[in-house]
This record gives structure tokens, C-alpha cells and sequence, in this order.
């Protein structure tokens, strides 16, 4: 089932950027929010102002690496409220802040915790309680940068391409119990996140414009929602160039690390 009816909805990485944003967007009379986020000051604000519109809030102050918590918030919740709709939206960035600078196993694996596995550490159990139910929508934000790494931020950009991949291979299942699945591949949104990019930031969208963009898209069951399209489009065809050429692009964008390749 497409978007356009939901009535309950789950967002995370609510307390901040484009999760506060959806929550907004979303939240109406009639409509049951549940909104999970670290930052619990901030995430009780989000709440506030999502209730002020109408809606009904649960919020869950969670961590998304932490899998056996979401599991068994997202069970509860469930259980008192079917989800109608999952917007599997917490991430962190990591750039490397100089030529010189390099990211660790420490700093990889604390993108991949969050990005991907928080991904599935939201999604899964929602998968399996409506796969049951033989009706839902999965949407996992993911990035333009998972379609093309970038020298500037190895880490997000695998953690963000391995959530492509995920959802380029599991529609086709889910469809056979009715559940719809949609990859969201943003490009620059104006964010804390991505105020900390140190290249430039071509095409740059307002957390609610995406915010909005995104609904429309999901209401239609669309199956990938890549913005903006210009941008979308140019990532596209540097994945297609050879590496030394798409190296070269990007890095007047950013930078490459001494050396190139």
C-alpha cells in the first residue's frame, strides 16, 4: 500500500533535520506519530509541535544502533497502533577534515552502525509485522552519495550505498505480501549535517521542501525518490565515467587525498 491514507506513521532520527521536518509534515488530526531520536530535549520538542497540528504522539528517546530497544519499541508501538508507514531516516555524517586526515575503523564502523544497520534495526521489525498484516510501506533514507563515493567521505558514502542495495533487493519479495518499499535518495539538505560538508553543496534544498517533496512521492508507492533531479541525474552519469575522470570532477567539488587514487 502506497502512502497517500496513512494514518500511523514512524519517523527516526526525529529530533533534528529532515526526521523534524517529516514529523511536521506529517503530523495532523488523525494521524499517529511515532518519533524516535536521541537527543531527548529535542525530540520532546519535535513531540510538542507535532501534537499543536493535531496529531497523536508517541516519542521514543532510542538509539537506532541499539537493536533489541528498537525491536521492542517498535513492537509495542505496533502492537497498539499497526504502522501504516516506516521512515527509516536516522544518520550521521563524517568527512575527513584535510588532505591528511583519514578515517578509522572507530570512525567507519560509527557510520555503518548508524546509517545501515539503524536502517535495518528499524525496518526489520516492521517488515515482519507487516508482511503479517499484508500491507505497509518501508521508506529507507539514503543519499545521491551512495550512488558515487566520494574521496571526502568514504564512510557515509558506503553506508549510504549499502542501503541502495538493500533496497533495490527486497521489493520484489515484499511485493508478494503486499508491502511497499522506497528508497530515498536526498542530495544536499540544509542541515546541521550537512552544514559541516566543507565542499560545495550544489542544489541545496530546505529540510521542509524535501520534507514535502518526499510525502508526495511516497504517496504514490514511488519506488526510488531521488532529489534533485539535476543533481540526481549528474551522479548518475559520474557513476557511468571512468574513475579517474569522475575523481577528477568531484574533487573540484571537495578534494582528493594526496595522490588520487
Amino acid at each position: 500500500m502506497a502512502s497517500a491514507s496513512v494514518r500511523v506513521v514512524v519517523v527516526t532520527g526525529a529530533s533534528a533535520g529532515l526526521g523534524e521536518a517529516l514529523a511536521l509534515e506529517y503530523a495532523s488530526p488523525g494521524v499517529t506519530l511515532g518519533l524516535v531520536g536521541r537527543d531527548g530535549a529535542r525530540l520532546r520538542a519535535c513531540a510538542n509541535r507535532c501534537r499543536a497540528k493535531g496529531a497523536r504522539v508517541f516519542a521514543g528517546i532510542l538509539d537506532v544502533r541499539d537493536a533489541e530497544a528498537m525491536h521492542r519499541w517498535l513492537t509495542d508501538f505496533d502492537e497498539a497502533n499497526p504502522i501504516d508507514l516506516v521512515i527509516a531516516n536516522a544518520g550521521v555524517a563524517s568527512t575527513l577534515a584535510s588532505p591528511d586526515d583519514w578515517e578509522d575503523l572507530a570512525r567507519t564502523a560509527a557510520n555503518v552502525d548508524t546509517n545501515f544497520y539503524g536502517v535495518l534495526h528499524t525496518v526489520l521489525p516492521a517488515i515482519s509485522k507487516m508482511r503479517a498484516r499484508r500491507q505497509g510501506h518501508i521508506a529507507m533514507v539514503g543519499s545521491l552519495a551512495g550512488l558515487r563515493g566520494m574521496a571526502i567521505s568514504p564512510a557515509y558514502c558506503a553506508s549510504k550505498a549499502a542501503i541502495k542495495a538493500y533496497g533495490d533487493s527486497v521489493p520484489p519479495l515484499l511485493a508478494r505480501d503486499g508491502v511497499v518499499l522506497s528508497v530515498i535518495l536526498p542530495g544536499f539538505v540544509k542541515t546541521a549535517m550537512s552544514d559541516v560538508f566543507p565542499g560545495e553543496k550544489p542544489f541545496m534544498w530546505s529540510a521542509e521542501r524535501a520534507a514535502i517533496h518526499i510525502r508526495r512521492k511516497l504517496s504514490t508507492g514511488r519506488a526510488e525518490i531521488a532529489f534533485p533531479w539535476l543533481l540526481a541525474l549528474g551522479t548518475r552519469l559520474l557513476a557511468l565515467l571512468p574513475a579517474a575522470i569522475g575523481d577528477f570532477i568531484l574533487g573540484r567539488l571537495s578534494y582528493l587525498p594526496r595522490g588520487g587514487r
